[in-house]
């Protein structure tokens, strides 16, 4: 079932029925708008609007629904690609044919006629283009070779900003008066925001989430966030990166997410993306990253071989 609901379009997957009029959202005994519950971010709206599209950032509702219909199919494990090949999706009831989504009429999640990362500084092609060239050839010496994603501790989606991680997509969050926090599903980290005004932390001091603070302009809770660390890598960016999220509920069933980034360091302005969180029943369950997290043993060791092998190579090379 779907039911239209201002910007996006909700896509009910085990859901209870919701009435045909959307209420006003509820508020939290302070007053400001309840924020709270389980949310998922999942979507099918690319970050970056396809070049062939051009310069148009909305689809028809004719067009969207043509969009759907072709994108909401299961793709076979044989014909996924990366790192998403190594199990069936549809086996585990992560393919986004069997999650709630959350529609819109973007065509981007990037706002604005381009629709796209603006590009990079050429201090930042620098910068990337040395640590290629120093990784290259020693991409498996150890756990210190490979990104803070593989080794489990941190997920690129985790933010800030929060983007649709393909799967295991919902988080949850709860609010009270100082604070609100906000739980990811993928590797299950918890942001706590503070909302009472007090300053940023130190720039010495920096976090893999960086430092959140929190305040309501109106019904809009706005989430400043700097003090990234030098790791920070979100689309290449560093320690610069700052980053600003809204949050409106826009009725029961969605809130609207908006965010925008600036690092000058790497790229050459600001860019903004929009994007729906759609109301779930939850709960979510934990997400048990380095406990199952063979493949990374995995690599190293075949890495290994490859060493060991190359080494008794040479030395039958070297007795001939």
């Amino acid at each position: 079932m779907t039911l239209k609901i201002g910007l996006v379009v909700l896509a009910m997957s085990c859901a209870p029925p919701v009435s045909a009029q959307p209420r006003a959202p509820q508020r939290t005994p302070d007053g400001h708008p309840d924020l709270q519950g389980f949310w998922t971010n999942q979507t099918i709206t690319p970050l970056e609007r396809p070049i062939n599209l051009g310069a148009k950032e909305f689809f028809t509702e004719e067009e969207a629904a043509e969009n759907r219909t072709r994108t909401l199919v299961a793709t076979p494990t044989a014909e996924r690609s990366g790192t998403e090949a190594h199990y069936e999706f549809t086996q585990f009831g992560l393919d986004k044919t069997q999650s709630q989504v959350a529609f819109s009429l973007r065509t981007s999640l990037i706002v604005g006629a381009e629709g796209r990362v603006p590009p990079f500084t050429p201090e930042a092609q620098q910068r990337i283009a040395e640590r290629a060239a120093n990784v290259k050839g020693h991409e498996f010496d150890g756990p210190e070779s490979r990104n803070i994603q593989e080794r489990c501790i941190v997920w690129g989606n985790e933010g800030p900003p929060m983007l649709p991680p393909g799967y295991n997509s919902y988080l949850q969050i709860v609010q009270a008066p100082a604070y609100v926090a906000i739980l990811q599903e993928m590797i299950h980290d918890v942001r706590i925001i503070p909302l009472d005004g007090r300053p940023h932390l130190p720039q010495a001091i920096r976090g893999w989430l960086g430092d959140s603070r929190g305040r309501w302009e109106g019904d809009t809770l706005v989430v400043d966030t700097t003090n990234f660390t030098d790791k920070t890598n979100f689309r290449g960016s560093r320690e610069n990166l700052h980053v600003v999220e809204r949050f409106t509920r826009v009725d029961d069933n969605t809130i609207r997410y908006e965010f925008t980034v600036d690092d000058p360091t790497t790229w050459t302005r600001p860019w903004s993306a929009e994007l729906a969180l759609a109301k779930d029943k939850g709960p979510i369950y934990e997400y048990a990253c380095h406990e199952a997290n063979y493949g990374f043993a995995n690599n190293l060791k075949g890495a290994r071989a490859v060493e060991k092998a190359a080494e008794e190579a040479a030395k039958k090379q070297e007795r001939k």
